[in-house]
């Protein structure tokens, strides 16, 4: 144990010096330019939140990298007849991050450990933004629908069945934390968290680095049975600016950048959409579809308060569908990085995605043709119309100005702050919006609800406010089919209804684009976004300096 110890503090010597952070160390660097609110699962809302909250807690079920469930703390599950009560039998070599807390300096996780964090995750007091995840949760039955049957077995109790549950549990909002160091800590365990993950807390100087040292008692191994994690610990820098933040990846002082700016996207990519000669020696691009779809909304509530009742005509809607080559605009904004949306509003990159079915493809004589059967030939009598926006998707909203222009619509372009926007979306003050859906869950029905009369927004996210009775009937049979198979053509029935109905224009799927050193390898994510470090291992070569 004293060798251990020695050891750990070595390496946050290391990383803490001024001087270098040899990469024999093996240690992962990469920056967060929005910073981190939180590291209380809890409050894993966001991405920049969700990514070191991963890495330090687990959950009942996890996902791979195709968005299959695995076992995690739950090595099997069972499900009655009536998918209505879950029982998870849990493993019984799982313990919590070693603190003084603790007894005996830590302890196993046991089924009633969920129950504290469930409980504690719907609790009023504690305001959590994932207190959603269990408002289908049956509370007459046990402590508010969960059961700890034994240490090893627990029980959670639906109201109605949900095809995508467990999918649901697999989010970091649904991670297990110990009562101890949460009852001591209460608000503050933000800053002291403790919980079973791969890699434990160490330090967090707010606005300047936060680091997280390897779990030598993590409990998973690889196949071939060496346990994870193989680096040794992970260090987080704060820069704000993108710019800087890729100057230091150039440098070799961050080994992984996210996602494409208008800053890098030029300088590291081809048009086509692959990663400049230059730099092919130095780093790996990794490209894997992302579940976010983005599309344009129109409002179809006659009631809302800035209807447009141009919208009200399905010709016109299915007109400006066709209006707008989606390629190009990847192409040229996006250097090809995501997929043309011309199938429906369920992104490639989820089971229930179908490429067998075509919705909108580029076609402008046609969106002429719509146009003149709707009594605007060549945009003719047709008013100006205005898309609502926001400034960091202003580049999108030009292009499609621009696209649409030809066939006869004025569109005037609205940007407004992110706060304000997403207010006029919800409350729908706003009668034409660019909108992204990211899922949550990897489940279709995530998707569908967007298009479900009962989810009305404000209250819902049925911004459109689209109302169809077949829709509803459909939607509401899919969540109650047990077959996936069954299931996945019913979602696809759906997913055209929503296009036959020109209800939103969609643009296109994201993609998850990420960018690694030469040296990181077994890196992998998911359509979902979600940073897995436990697997990465490093080749120990070069000198970074700090």
């Amino acid at each position: 144990m004293r060798n251990r110890v020695i050891i750990i503090f070595g390496l946050l010597f290391g990383l803490l010096s001024c001087n270098e952070t040899p990469h024999h160390r093996n240690v992962f660097h990469y920056n967060e330019s929005k910073g981190i609110a939180s590291l209380d699962p809890a409050f894993a809302k966001s991405q920049t939140t969700i990514w070191p909250t991963h890495q330090l807690f687990n959950g009942l079920v996890q996902l791979d990298s195709t968005l299959h469930i695995k076992p995690c703390i739950a090595k099997q599950w069972d499900i009655d007849s009536n998918r209505l009560v879950y029982s998870f039998h849990l493993r019984q070599d799982v313990f919590f991050h070693t603190d003084s807390l603790f007894k005996n300096g830590t302890r196993n996780v046991v089924a009633s450990d969920f129950v504290y964090s469930f409980n504690r995750l719907i609790s009023p007091q504690t305001a959590s933004p994932g207190s959603w995840i269990f408002g289908n949760i049956d509370t007459t039955k046990a402590q508010h629908g969960f059961e700890a049957i034994d240490d090893t077995t627990l029980r959670i109790y639906l109201k109605r069945p949900f095809p995508g549950f467990l999918g649901l549990l697999s989010m970091v909002y649904c991670s297990v934390v110990p009562h101890e160091v949460v009852d001591f800590y209460k608000k503050d365990f933000r800053r002291h968290p403790v919980g079973t993950g791969p890699f434990m807390f160490k330090l967090w100087k707010e606005g300047e680095r936060l680091i997280l040292v390897k779990n030598p008692h993590y409990f998973e191994t690889d196949r071939q049975g060496q346990s994870l994690p193989y680096l040794d610990g992970i260090a987080i820098s704060f820069l704000v600016d993108k710019q800087s933040e890729f100057l230091e990846f150039l440098k070799g002082n961050i080994d992984f950048i996210s996602g494409v700016t208008a800053n890098n996207k030029d300088q590291l990519l081809t048009r086509q959409g692959t990663l400049k000669p230059i730099y092919r020696n130095r780093f790996t691009l990794h490209k894997q579809p992302y579940l976010n779809t983005e599309y344009l909304g129109f409002q179809l509530d006659s009631t809302a308060p800035m209807y447009n009742p141009i919208w009200k005509n399905r010709l016109i809607r299915k007109a400006f569908n066709l209006a707008i080559d989606k390629e190009k605009l990847l192409k040229y904004l996006r250097n090809g990085m995501g997929f043309p949306a011309k199938q429906g509003f369920i992104p490639k990159g989820l089971p229930s995605f179908s490429s067998k079915w075509t919705g909108f493809s580029y076609n402008p004589s046609e969106a002429k043709k719509l146009l003149s059967l709707a009594g605007y030939p060549n945009g003719k009598g047709l008013p100006p119309l205005t898309l609502s926006t926001t400034s960091d998707y202003l580049d999108i909203c030009e292009f499609i100005q621009h696209e649409v222009e030809d066939i006869g619509f004025h569109l005037n372009i609205d940007v407004n702050t992110g706060a304000a926007f997403r207010e006029m979306v919800a409350n729908g003050k706003t009668a034409f919006f660019r909108a992204s859906w990211i899922a949550d869950y990897p489940d279709a029905e995530n998707y569908l609800a967007l298009f479900y009369s009962k989810n009305f927004s404000p209250e819902g996210p049925n911004y459109t406010h689209f109302n169809d009775s077949v829709y509803d009937a459909l939607y509401e049979q899919a969540l109650i089919e047990p077959n996936d198979n069954k299931r996945r053509k019913i979602y696809h029935t759906l997913d055209s209804i929503i296009i036959d109905q020109a209800a939103i224009v969609p643009l296109f799927y994201d993609m998850v684009v990420d960018f690694t050193a030469k040296n990181i390898i077994h890196f992998e994510t998911n359509p979902l976004n979600l940073l897995e470090l436990k697997t990465v291992k490093m080749k120990l070569s070069k000198t970074k300096k700090q």
